[in-house]
């Protein structure tokens, strides 16, 4: 069986740990079986916003899926994500949600 790939979601413009947050989520995602496509990997200068936006935009269209951070909703980039993910059909999931299931699997 292939592996889900996901795009992660969440508010990178205006945080200064946003690289750790997203980081940590991706670690956990993997480790969930996921194969993640992370933008806080792509260089932290050097583009403009719209730039970000062009290149986070091929990643998110390549996956099968998209996760969304908890602070998704105080991100344009992110709010804009969701948009697009919901017109491609993407599957959507909330992290919160996905690691609260996972945790309440390990219960049972």
């Amino acid at each position: 069986m292939q592996k889900e790939t996901v795009y992660l979601a969440g508010k990178i413009t205006g945080d200064r740990y946003y690289w750790s947050k997203f980081f940590e989520a991706a670690k956990k995602l993997e480790a969930g079986g996921f194969i993640v496509v992370n933008p806080a990997t792509l260089p932290p200068e050097g583009f403009g916003w719209d730039a970000y936006m062009r290149m986070s935009s091929a990643m998110l269209d390549e996956c099968d899926a998209v996760c969304f951070l908890p602070d998704w909703t105080d991100s344009r980039g992110a709010t804009y994500e969701f948009g697009r993910a919901t017109a491609r059909g993407k599957r959507i999931f909330f992290f919160a949600a996905w690691e609260e299931e996972i945790k309440q699997r390990e219960v049972i």
